[in-house]
């Protein structure tokens, strides 16, 4: 994993040419602050001139993944058919943010070699905060209800999360500012050509 420079050049914003679109791939725990970071690097990269879209993995749950459960097949069907419109919109131009827990490496490896072999760029970010950080955050609550006993499966916790071997990217947002975690993501896309 190579060491990027954070300093925005002078000049940030692509061209009007600029049509690589790319699929950038959050994956880790609940509470990880994977969402944030997505909405907040989609801001920027829109405030340059790029086409982006947030596939939040919460919300095609009650869209295009609302027949699925938890287990290990369903989670691995979920990260397919996301994977499949990321990689639809990708190769069109657009750079796709996905926030999603895929907790399983084989899944995540499958949707990046389509990518590969379709020709669209993916970019594998493990947003990789600890699990304690991830309880005392609980956004939604979730480590509340497992720890009550209302909720079983908790990815982490009950349930496994397979951490990426060779991410793109590692970033534990803990201690960091939602600013700076950006800034780390958009220094990665800028030396990849997508940002």
């Amino acid at each position: 994993m190579t060491q990027i420079p954070l300093t925005e050049p002078a000049d940030a914003r692509p061209s009007e040419s600029t049509t690589r679109g790319a699929t950038v791939w959050l994956t880790g725990l609940p509470s990880a602050g994977k969402t944030t970071l997505a909405r907040a690097v989609g801001v920027r990269l829109e405030r340059a001139g790029r086409r982006v879209e947030v596939l939040d993995g919460d919300d095609l749950r009650g869209h295009l993944t609302s027949d699925l459960g938890f287990t290990r097949e369903d989670r691995d069907t979920n990260v397919s058919r996301v994977g499949y419109v990321a990689r639809l919109l990708a190769r069109n131009g657009v750079v796709v943010l996905v926030p999603v827990i895929a907790p399983y490496a084989e899944a995540r490896d499958r949707v990046r070699a389509e990518h590969e072999a379709d020709g669209a760029d993916f970019v594998q970010i493990h947003v990789a905060t600890s699990l304690d950080v991830c309880a005392e955050r609980d956004v939604k609550g979730l480590y509340a209800k497992q720890r009550a006993g209302e909720l079983h499966g908790l990815t982490g916790v009950d349930d496994p999360y397979e951490i990426p071997e060779r991410p793109d990217l590692r970033l534990d947002t803990a201690g960091r500012s939602v600013d700076e975690s950006a800034a780390h993501v958009l220094a990665l896309l800028r030396e990849r050509g997508v940002a």
